[in-house]
């Protein structure tokens, strides 16, 4: 189960389809031992975040897909104390794309593919 949701910190949720899979990594430049979330002091942080995703490639309606994984950064400033945040991400093409949302689900940072491969 998730740990307790800590009053004095802000949760951030991650959120791809069902056949996709997105985990925290990172967090401020140290890595994270549950991928299933962030939960950050209120200010500034770099989260990083693994997208991993199919893809059907070769040409061929009948190739094997394969699996691909994108690092994706977000950094936003203003996290707030007992806000709830969530990371979005999906596919494009052999990429990806990413954003930050409030509880309202207003943008607050698109995220920046670092690199994307089969790693």
């Amino acid at each position: 189960p998730l740990p307790a949701r800590d009053p004095g910190m802000a949760w951030v949720d991650l959120y791809t389809p069902a056949s996709d899979v997105l985990m925290a990594d990172e967090l401020d430049g140290k890595r994270l031992n549950d991928g299933r979330y962030f939960q950050v002091t209120p200010g500034a942080h770099e989260l990083i975040a693994r997208f991993q995703f199919e893809v059907h490639g070769g040409g061929s309606l009948m190739s094997e897909p394969m699996q691909r994984t994108c690092e994706i950064r977000l950094r936003y400033d203003g996290f707030s104390a007992g806000q709830r945040y969530r990371v979005e991400a999906r596919p494009l093409v052999m990429s990806a794309q990413a954003w930050l949302y409030d509880e309202q689900r207003n943008v607050l940072a698109r995220g920046k593919v670092l690199r994307c491969g089969t790693f």
